[in-house]
Protein backbone atom coordinates (compact mmCIF):
# COMPACT_ATOMS: atom_id res chain seq x y z
CA UNK A 1 0.00 0.00 0.00
CA UNK A 2 1.05 3.47 -0.71
CA UNK A 3 -0.14 7.08 0.14
CA UNK A 4 -2.55 7.11 -2.47
CA UNK A 5 -4.77 4.15 -1.14
CA UNK A 6 -7.87 4.97 0.44
CA UNK A 7 -8.37 5.39 3.96
CA UNK A 8 -10.30 2.04 4.79
CA UNK A 9 -11.31 3.73 8.45
CA UNK A 10 -11.06 1.91 12.08
CA UNK A 11 -9.34 -1.65 12.89
CA UNK A 12 -8.02 -1.71 8.89
CA UNK A 13 -5.00 -0.20 9.07
CA UNK A 14 -2.57 -1.48 6.22
CA UNK A 15 0.49 -0.43 7.61
CA UNK A 16 2.81 -3.13 8.34
CA UNK A 17 0.74 -5.30 6.10
CA UNK A 18 1.42 -8.34 3.41
CA UNK A 19 -0.65 -5.67 1.38
CA UNK A 20 1.72 -3.34 2.18
CA UNK A 21 4.49 -5.05 1.23
CA UNK A 22 2.73 -6.52 -1.91
CA UNK A 23 2.35 -2.40 -3.26
CA UNK A 24 -1.07 -3.46 -3.05
CA UNK A 25 -3.39 0.37 -3.49
CA UNK A 26 -6.40 0.12 -2.36
CA UNK A 27 -8.82 2.76 -4.37
CA UNK A 28 -12.43 2.36 -4.00
CA UNK A 29 -14.44 0.16 -1.13
CA UNK A 30 -17.75 -0.59 -0.13
CA UNK A 31 -19.53 -3.49 0.80
CA UNK A 32 -20.70 -3.87 -3.00
CA UNK A 33 -17.27 -3.33 -4.67
CA UNK A 34 -13.53 -3.40 -3.75
CA UNK A 35 -11.16 -2.33 -6.41
CA UNK A 36 -7.26 -2.49 -5.84
CA UNK A 37 -4.45 -2.50 -8.13
CA UNK A 38 -0.89 -4.53 -7.84
CA UNK A 39 2.10 -4.49 -9.59
CA UNK A 40 3.50 -7.42 -11.27
CA UNK A 41 7.16 -6.77 -10.52
CA UNK A 42 8.12 -8.19 -6.99
CA UNK A 43 5.30 -10.51 -7.14
CA UNK A 44 6.95 -13.04 -9.31
CA UNK A 45 7.26 -16.87 -9.33
CA UNK A 46 10.69 -17.87 -10.78
CA UNK A 47 9.86 -18.03 -14.54
CA UNK A 48 8.93 -13.95 -14.45
CA UNK A 49 5.67 -14.66 -14.10
CA UNK A 50 2.92 -13.37 -11.83
CA UNK A 51 2.80 -15.60 -8.98
CA UNK A 52 -0.97 -17.26 -8.36
CA UNK A 53 -0.28 -17.23 -4.76
CA UNK A 54 0.24 -13.40 -5.64
CA UNK A 55 -3.47 -13.13 -7.38
CA UNK A 56 -4.91 -15.17 -4.64
CA UNK A 57 -3.50 -12.47 -1.77
CA UNK A 58 -4.97 -9.69 -4.19
CA UNK A 59 -8.27 -11.74 -4.07
CA UNK A 60 -8.42 -12.90 -0.51
CA UNK A 61 -7.20 -8.83 0.52
CA UNK A 62 -10.55 -7.72 -1.57
CA UNK A 63 -13.03 -9.89 -0.28
CA UNK A 64 -12.02 -9.47 2.80
CA UNK A 65 -12.17 -5.90 2.95
CA UNK A 66 -15.71 -6.08 1.53
CA UNK A 67 -16.59 -8.76 4.08
CA UNK A 68 -15.58 -6.37 6.52
CA UNK A 69 -17.15 -3.65 5.57
CA UNK A 70 -20.23 -5.03 5.40
CA UNK A 71 -19.64 -7.17 8.99
CA UNK A 72 -19.40 -4.04 10.35
CA UNK A 73 -23.12 -3.50 10.37
CA UNK A 74 -23.10 -6.09 12.40
CA UNK A 75 -20.95 -5.32 14.55
CA UNK A 76 -18.52 -8.02 13.66
CA UNK A 77 -15.48 -8.67 11.82
CA UNK A 78 -14.94 -10.91 8.82
CA UNK A 79 -12.43 -13.96 8.53
CA UNK A 80 -11.49 -15.75 5.61
CA UNK A 81 -12.67 -19.74 5.11
CA UNK A 82 -12.34 -20.24 1.77
CA UNK A 83 -10.91 -18.96 -0.82
CA UNK A 84 -10.24 -20.72 -5.06
CA UNK A 85 -8.83 -19.30 -7.73
CA UNK A 86 -8.71 -20.41 -11.47
CA UNK A 87 -5.54 -18.02 -13.52
CA UNK A 88 -6.28 -18.07 -17.29
CA UNK A 89 -3.38 -15.91 -18.51
CA UNK A 90 0.31 -15.48 -17.37
CA UNK A 91 1.32 -11.87 -17.01
CA UNK A 92 4.97 -10.80 -17.16
CA UNK A 93 5.10 -6.90 -16.60
CA UNK A 94 2.83 -4.15 -15.13
CA UNK A 95 0.23 -4.27 -13.10
CA UNK A 96 -3.14 -5.95 -12.32
CA UNK A 97 -6.59 -4.64 -10.99
CA UNK A 98 -8.41 -6.79 -9.11
CA UNK A 99 -12.51 -5.96 -8.44
CA UNK A 100 -14.40 -7.85 -6.35
CA UNK A 101 -18.21 -8.20 -5.95
CA UNK A 102 -20.18 -9.67 -3.41
CA UNK A 103 -21.63 -13.17 -4.84
CA UNK A 104 -23.48 -13.13 -1.16
CA UNK A 105 -23.93 -10.72 1.86
CA UNK A 106 -25.36 -12.33 5.15
CA UNK A 107 -25.40 -12.15 8.60
CA UNK A 108 -22.83 -14.55 9.07
CA UNK A 109 -21.05 -15.12 5.79
CA UNK A 110 -19.90 -13.33 2.71
CA UNK A 111 -19.13 -14.50 -1.07
CA UNK A 112 -17.38 -12.52 -3.36
CA UNK A 113 -16.08 -12.59 -6.85
CA UNK A 114 -12.64 -11.43 -7.87
CA UNK A 115 -11.55 -10.44 -10.82
CA UNK A 116 -8.13 -9.87 -11.52
CA UNK A 117 -7.24 -7.95 -14.87
CA UNK A 118 -3.88 -7.13 -17.03
CA UNK A 119 -3.53 -3.89 -18.47
CA UNK A 120 -5.30 -4.60 -21.77
CA UNK A 121 -8.27 -5.99 -19.48
CA UNK A 122 -7.66 -9.57 -20.05
CA UNK A 123 -8.81 -11.44 -17.39
CA UNK A 124 -6.19 -13.00 -15.24
CA UNK A 125 -7.47 -14.80 -12.72
CA UNK A 126 -11.14 -15.39 -11.41
CA UNK A 127 -11.71 -15.79 -7.91
CA UNK A 128 -14.35 -16.80 -4.73
CA UNK A 129 -13.76 -16.14 -1.31
CA UNK A 130 -15.62 -16.47 1.31
CA UNK A 131 -16.15 -14.96 5.10
CA UNK A 132 -17.15 -16.04 8.24
CA UNK A 133 -18.75 -12.82 10.48
CA UNK A 134 -17.80 -13.35 13.76
CA UNK A 135 -17.68 -11.61 17.03
CA UNK A 136 -14.53 -9.55 17.34
CA UNK A 137 -12.04 -10.80 19.61
CA UNK A 138 -11.83 -9.26 22.75
CA UNK A 139 -9.30 -6.19 22.78
CA UNK A 140 -10.02 -5.38 19.37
Amino acid sequence: MTDQSIDLGPGMGMEGTLLQLMGIVVSEATPDRVVATMPVKGNTQPYGLLHGGASCVLAESLGSIGSALHAASYDKVAVGVDINATHHRAVREGTVTGVATPIYLGRTTTSYEVVITDERDKRVCTARITCQLIQAPQGK
